[in-house]
Order: structure tokens, then C-alpha cells, then sequence
């Protein structure tokens, strides 16, 4: 009786041993599986982040803050963020009640004021305004003077029309 008792314990034993040794194999298969996709997603975010940079940089080319041979015509000014500065000055013109003075058009919704400014160089601006349902663009000429104040100049405009 002691020796089946023995018998019965190491066949219990040898399942038990047999059932970890087979789960943990398919556990290793699953996580290996796991990791050989999580890799895949790695490689295909970091091409991803690579991909997003270089758009960066692409869409930062036209652009004062990136273009030293700009910036030089404004070092003797002592200004810590000229694109800043110009930006500001350019929305003070959306304070005036009534229309943008720059904006050629007149409301028809409500009073067109500018809503983007991409400073482009050390001359020229593009923006973007709107009365709340129609919008457009602006190509301006400006001047930064010595005594800080900056001149606006439309060069060229557009409407968007609204196809409904």
C-alpha cells in the first residue's frame, strides 16, 4: 500500500511537472510572439517620429525664427524674439473697432480680423483672417524701424469663396 501510495504520488508529480513544463512553453511561444510585434510597432513609430521631423523642418524652412540671414537685420535692435514682436504689433491692428485696416473687404457675418501670422523673412508676412464664416489670406510687406515701430504694407490678397 505505502509503495502504490509512492507510485501514485510521482505519476501525480510527473503530470504536474509534465502540464507546467507545456504551459510554459506556450507562454514563452505567446510573449516571444508579443515582442517580435511590439518591435515591429517600435520600428514603424520611430520611422514615424523621423518622418514628422523632417516634415518639421521642412514646413520651419520659410520662417524668421530659422533664418540667421534675417534675424542679422534686427541684431542691433537688442530684441529677444523679433517674429514675437512683429506678430504682436500686426494684432494690435485687429484692436480698432470695425474691420482689420489691412483686410481690403468688408464683414459680411461680422468684422474680419486676423486669426495666423507665418512671418516669413525679415520682410514679408503671410496671414490668415476671417469674420467667422468667410475667410482668406494676406501676403504683407512690413518694415521694422529703429525706433520700434513697424510699417504694414498689403501686398496681395485673397477671398475665399464658399461652395456649399
Amino acid at each position: 500500500m505505502k509503495n502504490k501510495i509512492f507510485l501514485y504520488l510521482f505519476v501525480f508529480a510527473a503530470l504536474i511537472a509534465l502540464y507546467l513544463f507545456v504551459s510554459s512553453g506556450n507562454l514563452v511561444e505567446t510573449q516571444d510572439a508579443k515582442i517580435e510585434k511590439l518591435q515591429g510597432e517600435i520600428v514603424s513609430l520611430k520611422d514615424s517620429v523621423q518622418q514628422s521631423q523632417l516634415n518639421l523642418l521642412n514646413m520651419q524652412y520659410f520662417s524668421l525664427e530659422n533664418n540667421d540671414d534675417a534675424l542679422a537685420y534686427y541684431e542691433h535692435l537688442n530684441i529677444n524674439d523679433p517674429a514675437r514682436y512683429i506678430a504682436d504689433k500686426l494684432l494690435e491692428t485687429n484692436e480698432q473697432k470695425g474691420n482689420n485696416p489691412l483686410i481690403p473687404y468688408e464683414g459680411m457675418e461680422n468684422d474680419f480680423k486676423l486669426n495666423k501670422i507665418k512671418i516669413l523673412n525679415h520682410r514679408w508676412i503671410v496671414v490668415d483672417f476671417s469674420d467667422g464664416k468667410y475667410w482668406g489670406e494676406l501676403l504683407i510687406k512690413y518694415e521694422l524701424k529703429d525706433d520700434m515701430g513697424v510699417d504694414f504694407t498689403m501686398m496681395d490678397h485673397l477671398l475665399y469663396t464658399r461652395s456649399n
